[in-house]
């Protein structure tokens, strides 16, 4: 598949993967309630640089799951490297809040228990500082759970193109029909339908109409939505009584940074 944005949606729904293999997770927003903290770090800088707050829904709807380059360009579309600075602070301020607490998406480990109790593969794919994303991955216990951590700057492009998708089902050697993304954001929920998976998309703080235009196969609330245990349990009668044995995931000792 060509690195180019896309909206068409997968034709597959997340039963029609089974067999399963792999699950790929965005960090920011799907794994943890980490705006808030991102909120507060732009308060912040932009108080100590004199300038006003820009209001809270214009930063969710602009900024959200964007790489830095692209929100850089459009807080200081006159001054890119001044953005690039603002934004190497301001996550800097976040990592010391986000080390302080970080609240994860309510049923996440639900979940990665069911994950690891069939032995599939899996990976953390985002558009996060690879800084920041090493913290909350570890923060929220999650280090060996992870294969791999793919990280949008170490991509040609990053969400909402599908390279960071398209390089983890490389590293994972898994198939696209056989995998599902978790996102909460329109340049995740992209990235991810461009890749040909199925995503479940999160409404953790974007608003849902936006999502649902970004063709996500289901928007949940958290990981205890009764619509995503509908679909897993699909995929278990699928997959019968067969268990997936334990070696079927590499890298068992923790993630590797990609």
């Amino acid at each position: 598949m060509k690195a180019a944005e896309s909206s068409v949606q997968s034709n597959k729904s997340i039963p029609d993967l089974a067999p399963l293999e792999a699950v790929l997770f965005d960090v920011d927003g799907t794994l943890c309630d980490s705006d808030p903290l991102h909120y507060d770090a732009f308060c912040e800088m932009f108080s100590q640089i004199g300038l006003d707050v820009p209001d809270k829904e214009f930063l969710t709807k602009s900024i959200a799951g964007k790489h830095n380059d692209d929100i850089a360009a459009i807080l200081f579309p006159d001054d890119i490297p001044k953005g690039i600075k603002f934004l190497e602070d301001a996550d800097a301020i976040f990592r010391r809040l986000a080390s302080e607490n970080l609240p994860s998406i309510k049923g996440l480990y639900k979940l990665t228990k069911w994950i690891e109790d069939r032995g599939l593969k899996r990976a953390a794919v985002t558009n996060a500082p690879k800084q920041n994303a090493e913290l909350m991955i570890s923060k929220l216990s999650l280090k060996d759970f992870f294969d791999f951590v793919i990280v949008g700057s170490d991509c040609e492009h990053a969400k909402p193109y599908p390279d960071p998708y398209l390089k983890a089902l490389e590293v994972l050697k898994v198939s696209k029909d056989h995998t599902f993304v978790c996102e909460d954001s329109v340049p995740g929920i992209k990235a991810g339908v461009a890749a040909g998976m199925p995503v479940v998309g999160l409404t953790t703080n974007y608003p849902e109409n936006l999502l649902r235009e970004a063709n996500p196969t289901v928007l949940i609330k958290d990981y205890e939505d009764p619509k995503l245990w509908e679909y897993l349990e699909e995929l278990d009668k699928k997959r019968g009584s067969e268990k997936h044995p334990l070696e079927f995931r590499s890298n068992l000792g923790g993630f590797s940074l990609i």
